[in-house]
């Protein structure tokens, strides 16, 4: 039976800048939360500058990556202002996604098909500054395939449709989800792909994401901060991270999908 990797964990710590700007002033700190995180099992933490700066801003980005002891993602737009903060700050990776400013969050996957000629000189420049780039896009083979050829070595697939319809009870359409998660995932590992998955995840849809060994890390934020209200961020990263590595084991037990 093969053995498969472990599973990393990135925390999204966006709504803790969203508590704080609702005030005003420096609490509470992502710099902070992105400790805290770090220190409960998280292998990393993601945050999300936005044109319109609604929760993370400038000086969080410069500051997690200067204090930080893991690496960071930068989710952003390709716009020319953020791929020329990106090459200035040089994060471990830059995750790129779609950004409209009427949405409350990010909404569905990249057009990576439809816009290449738009996207690939974006990945090319934060490619060339040595920032790891991986596009946010639906678990579609014309995605997929797209996503390689204007040379991004990562995608992150967008679990939201899934953990709708599973939190739903929705079980047909729940299955169809998880079904293209399976099969866009298998796809991009296929053809030399790295593939991470978030947008939605709990500790029940990661816990089942997790047993999918194509998948190495998940990107997990609002269920998170918003759980750390009741139970506090460290005990919540760490019930993620057994729930995360539960699913993990799973991965070659007889009957999986890993392991047929």
């Amino acid at each position: 039976m093969p053995e498969f990797l472990p599973i990393r964990l990135g925390v999204n710590i966006d709504h803790v800048a969203t508590v704080r700007n609702a005030r005003g002033g420096r609490h509470p700190d992502p710099l902070g939360a992105a400790q805290i995180a770090i220190a409960a099992g998280a292998d990393g933490i993601t945050a999300h500058l936005r044109e319109d700066r609604r929760h993370i801003v400038d000086d969080d980005v410069a500051r997690l990556k200067e204090y930080i002891a893991k690496p960071l993602n930068l989710e952003m737009a390709a716009t020319a202002e953020m791929v020329g903060i990106a090459k200035n700050l040089r994060p471990h990776a830059a995750c790129i996604v779609p950004e409209r400013r009427a949405e409350r969050t990010t909404e569905g996957g990249l057009d990576v098909a439809g816009q290449r000629d738009a996207l690939r000189p974006a990945v090319g420049e934060l490619t060339a500054s040595g920032i790891r780039v991986s596009l946010f896009i639906a678990a579609e083979p014309a995605q997929i395939e797209a996503a390689r050829t204007i040379g991004a070595p990562v995608i992150e697939i967008h679990t939201g449709a899934w953990c709708d319809a599973v939190a739903a009870g929705n079980n047909a359409a729940a299955t169809a989800e998880f079904d293209r998660i399976v099969r866009g995932a298998a796809l991009a590992k296929s053809i030399g792909l790295e593939v991470h998955a978030g947008h939605g995840l709990d500790f029940a849809t990661a816990e089942t994401i997790a047993a999918l060994p194509g998948i190495v890390e998940l990107n997990i934020g609002h269920f998170l901060i918003g759980e750390a209200i009741f139970d506090g961020l460290a005990a919540v990263v760490r019930a993620m991270r057994a729930a995360m590595d539960r699913g993990r084991a799973k991965a070659g037990a007889p009957g999986s999908r890993a392991s047929r």
